[in-house]
């Protein structure tokens, strides 16, 4: 990785490393650095474990301010929704992350790079990085900026499958489904097109890499359509 694409990244990301061999290994994948002999420790894995437990504590930190007539229980769930595998890789899309990702020649080939549990172990290994390199307040400056940020937007993303339910469900009578209308692309990077249903009747389609994906992003859509949520509330879609 050449010094521009170093910068660039960092430009997005909004912090200049002092140890920007930091930086290139958060977003090195096994695959490359196995493929490059480099080693087990050759990559981001040690820092997605610092990461993960930075962003454990930044979180609850956050939250436990941020949201004080929360019960225990509420907050639990309120972190998980927003530091999950999906979220984070939904909250890569903002730098965007996927793009400097290093991975070896057959994890590109299957889609690699837009699978969501790469890019989420990426985002945490960048934090990770951050921590190590610029210490606590820089890693949480990265992730109120591009996690815990525009949380009632985001809330109404990451839980818009159960949001839609209750509100279907005010309607005793009435009942959502979700239907799937297409799968395209190749085995390795297949797409998919889902329909959420009112009573049969499609209220908004959603697409993505999986099935599970599409249904969040057309729940998401549905609430749009019904004006429970706001467009462009969520950053992260």
């Amino acid at each position: 990785m050449n010094s521009e694409t170093i910068e660039a990244l960092e430009g997005k990301i909004g912090y200049t490393f002092r140890d920007r061999s930091l930086l290139v290994l958060a977003l090195t994948h096994t695959s490359f650095a196995n493929e490059a002999h480099s080693g087990h420790l050759g990559s981001n894995e040690r820092l997605e474990f610092l990461g993960d437990a930075v962003l454990e504590l930044v979180s609850s930190d956050f939250f436990y301010r941020e949201k004080p007539k929360l019960s225990e229980g509420e907050l639990t769930k309120l972190r998980a929704s927003f530091v999950c595998e999906p979220a984070l890789a939904y909250c890569a899309e903002q730098i965007p992350l996927s793009p400097y990702l290093l991975l070896g020649r057959g994890e590109e080939m299957t889609g690699g790079r837009t699978r969501p549990s790469i890019v989420s172990d990426a985002m945490e290994a960048v934090v990770g990085a951050l921590y190590l390199d610029g210490g606590p307040e820089i890693a949480r400056g990265f992730i109120e900026r591009f996690i815990l940020n525009d949380i009632e937007g985001k809330r109404y993303f990451y839980d818009a499958k159960t949001i839609l339910q209750e509100e279907i469900q005010k309607d005793k009578d009435a009942v959502l489904s979700y239907e799937l209308l297409a799968e395209t692309g190749p085995e390795h990077l297949k797409r998919f097109t889902v329909a959420a249903l009112r009573d049969g009747v499609a209220i908004a389609e959603g697409t993505g890499s999986s099935k599970k994906e599409a249904e969040q992003r057309a729940a998401y859509a549905a609430l749009l359509t019904l004006g429970i949520a706001e467009s462009g509330g969520s950053s992260c879609t």
